[in-house]
């Protein structure tokens, strides 16, 4: 019998969940069981947990039948947990390290409590706020053991579940169950506090209460926030039958009151609109239970309970105004002047956005304002097939306009036909940004598709990491967030860190990545000319050396030398190097030239044409190794700088951890492990094929060549996209013919 148990309600928190779990399972207190509850959820949750449940016997998954929400299933894990005391976690928030061990400490020092109470911060994505407001009070607590009767001032202490070590005999001999719907902690919470005999205070922080931008159930205004009500009705009627209790009516009373006042001000909450409703049924509940003995006290909180008393919503809302103006002060208005968007909302651009959008017309967007090129291009193409009523328009630098291939369409940012494309266009596809200057209209659907399955930190992540982050606005990256409807993945890796990283109210698309059909799609005439093109003579092995950009180098410096690898493996092989866009004009590309058998391709227009051409990949950290391994070839992973890369730029796994679904192929660390590997011929052995098919089998989850078909049929055609088919009955392109 573990001496905790942590019950973990999971629902629709897959970029989230990772972190949770890991702050439990790697608290240096090790007497645990986890019991992680999967509501139904219908993202990739459920499969999270079972991974953990595979990897660590302390972990128990359970996954409901049905959707049951937040309380029920927290009622399902204590109904299976055998830890002397339960704990309760939500599941996009973390422990701090030592958490546990200190709970251990406390309770070994108190003896048997039927509660222990410890403290929590709330952490945004801006970084972590200070401790909470009743950290006071369990600073005062100290070491004592106590009664609610005998200290009525801690019924204050924070009102949730997560925050408190439950003795589980003392929870379940009171019968303890939390009911559906919102505020479910008030009944439980409360009612515990003044049973318990027995209740100490661990004066450290606990919890990290992640505070999310969008997706969080209590900052969505709604209808569901009046839930509150039946909450408190079934704790009071609780009261009804225990007149034992009759000491604590007053006190739970007046924290009733106090939350219900909480509420209704908070405009992420209760609607405007339904505030009246919401004032009204307030006063009702005081009616019904008001103690004969309550005294409201005073303050704000004071005059706005006599409002109540009253049934007088005018009174109130006059009350919360005076409280307004008092904490606010004189505020000075002042004009927003701004001379070139004063300009841009009187031109063109205002006169078109007051027409109706046009429901046939796409505009287009390469990272940059390239040339049509990656998943954007894979859409364009199929939506010609499939949905040919809507007209595609691309946005392209003006100095790249002449070479837009012929019977493309196109604009330039700032002409006369941009601000009427941009003004009525009813869907933009990219994989970068919206464009400055743009304001997305009611009705326009944008779609991220995003540029590759990210090894590396991304977003919010980049915070942690001041090479990576540097230029960065993340006010402004998150601007631009709140305007994607849509999100494009290609494996559930990526589909949680972009929820997580990019928190905004996107629907994630797994269809995986539509410039990754022509994997699936090629014939082997299409890789012969690929080959061909490329100047790969008949019976020459194509390596792809295709390295990822550095924050922290200037200018692009192999890690090896290409010219002397080529030199060492002989005539039989050919390199390919094809460097990030960002290091294209590197001074290193110039010693390349003339070399017989090697190939510089850093500008070539199509890195899928160049991946179809190759019979293997040599890369170290690029998001090309996840679209590389959808071909099924061999992948040799060269990483002679993996602890600075991870420690500068910052990573989501250990790529060379050599576990199964980590690592796509042998691991190298100087050129002469990176010779030796092709000169043995481990690159395309036994361990190599079968660390590639595990690595498949993670980030290749959603490619089968049919994904922009998926993506056109989703955005254009309103219709389901239908499910990726099962790995095994995939066909890859051919590999070259070497005979």
């Amino acid at each position: 019998m573990p001496r905790f148990s942590i019950v973990i309600p999971v629902f629709k928190v897959q970029g989230y969940l990772h972190e949770c779990l890991d702050s439990v399972l790697g608290q240096s207190f090790r007497d645990i069981e986890v019991i992680a509850v999967d509501d139904c959820s219908p993202d990739a949750c459920g499969a999270i947990i079972d991974e953990y449940a595979a990897r660590d016997e302390r972990v128990r998954a359970v996954h409901l039948p049905e959707n049951v929400g937040l309380g029920r299933a927290r009622n399902a894990g204590v109904e299976r947990a055998r830890g002397d005391y339960v704990l309760f976690l939500d599941s996009d928030d973390s422990y701090t390290p030592g958490l546990l061990q200190g709970l251990a400490t406390r309770l070994d020092e108190a003896g048997e409590l039927d509660i222990l109470v410890f403290d929590h911060v709330r952490t945004h994505w801006y970084g972590k706020g200070p401790r909470s407001q009743t950290a006071d009070l369990i600073d005062r607590a100290g070491t004592e053991v106590f009664r609610i009767q005998d200290r009525p001032e801690f019924i204050e202490l924070f009102l949730v579940a997560w925050n408190k070590a439950f003795r589980r005999e003392f929870f379940l001999k009171e019968g303890f169950q939390y009911a559906p719907g919102l505020y479910e902690d008030a009944p439980v919470s409360h009612l515990a506090m003044v049973t318990a005999e027995r209740i100490g205070c661990l004066d450290r922080v606990g919890v990290e209460y992640r505070q999310r931008r969008h997706g969080a159930i209590t900052k969505t205004p709604g209808r569901k926030h009046f839930d509150i009500f039946p909450q408190y009705e079934g704790l009071f009627a609780e009261l009804e039958g225990r007149p034992e209790l009759a000491w604590a009516r007053s006190l739970l009373f007046e924290r009733a009151m106090d939350h219900m006042l909480f509420v209704i001000k908070r405009p992420d909450r209760v609607r405007v609109a339904d505030r009246k409703d919401f004032f009204a049924l307030t006063a009702d509940f005081y009616a019904k239970h008001v103690p004969a003995d309550f005294t409201p006290p005073g303050g704000a909180v004071g005059a706005s309970i006599r409002a109540l008393a009253k049934r007088s919503f005018s009174t109130y809302r006059a009350t919360e105004l005076a409280v307004r103006v008092r904490r606010r002060g004189p505020k000075k208005v002042r004009r927003i002047t701004g001379g070139a968007g004063r300009r841009a909302s009187a031109g063109l651009y205002t006169v078109h956005r007051r027409r109706f959008l046009d429901p046939d017309l796409a505009v287009y967007v390469s990272h940059g304002e390239g040339l049509p090129s990656c998943n954007p291009l894979a859409i364009y193409e199929k939506a010609r097939e499939l949905a040919p009523t809507v007209r595609g328009v691309w946005l392209v630098r003006a100095e790249l306009a002449s070479q837009v291939p012929a019977g493309i369409d196109y604009v330039v940012r700032g002409s006369r036909r941009y601000w009427e494309v941009m003004a009525r266009a009813t869907y933009f596809v990219s994989n970068g940004d919206f464009p400055d200057g743009v304001v997305k209209r009611p009705g326009q659907v944008y779609l991220q598709t995003h540029r590759g399955t990210s090894l590396k930190r991304m977003g919010l992540d980049q915070r942690e990491h001041p090479a990576a982050a540097r230029g960065v606005d993340f006010d402004r990256l998150l601007a631009r967030v709140d305007q994607w409807d849509l999100s494009v993945s290609s494996n559930p890796h990526s589909t949680a860190q972009w929820e997580r990283v990019y928190p905004g109210t996107f629907e994630s698309l797994a269809t995986g990545y539509p410039r990754n059909d022509r994997y699936y799609t090629a014939a082997a005439e299409e890789v012969a000319a690929a080959r061909a093109e490329l100047g790969i003579a008949p019976g020459k092995t194509a390596l792809l050396y295709a390295p990822t950009h550095r924050d922290y180098q200037k200018d692009w410096t192999p890690s090896f030398d290409p010219a002397r690898l080529a030199d060492a493996l002989g005539d039989d092989f050919v390199l390919l190097v094809r460097t990030h866009p960002v290091d294209s004009g590197s001074p290193s590309l110039g010693e390349l030239a003339g070399h017989n058998r090697v190939i510089d391709v850093s500008r070539h227009p199509s890195v899928e044409t160049l991946c179809l051409a190759a019979d293997a990949l040599i890369s170290d950290y690029s998001s090309v190794i996840f679209d590389y391994a959808n071909l099924d070839r061999p992948i040799v992973v060269h990483a002679d700088d993996w602890e600075t890369y991870s420690r500068v730029r910052g990573v989501t796994f250990d790529l060379l951890s050599g576990l199964p679904g980590d690592t796509p192929g042998p691991v190298t660390t100087t050129e002469d492990e990176l010779t030796d590997v092709f000169r043995s011929g481990r690159w395309h052995g036994p361990e190599s094929t079968a660390l590639r098919a595990a690595f498949r089998e993670r980030f290749c989850a959603y490619d089968d060549g049919h994904a922009a078909e998926r993506v056109v049929r989703r955005l254009f055609l309103s219709e389901e996209p239908g499910r990726p088919a099962p790995l095994a009955q995939r066909t890859p392109a051919p590999a070259p013919d070497r005979s």
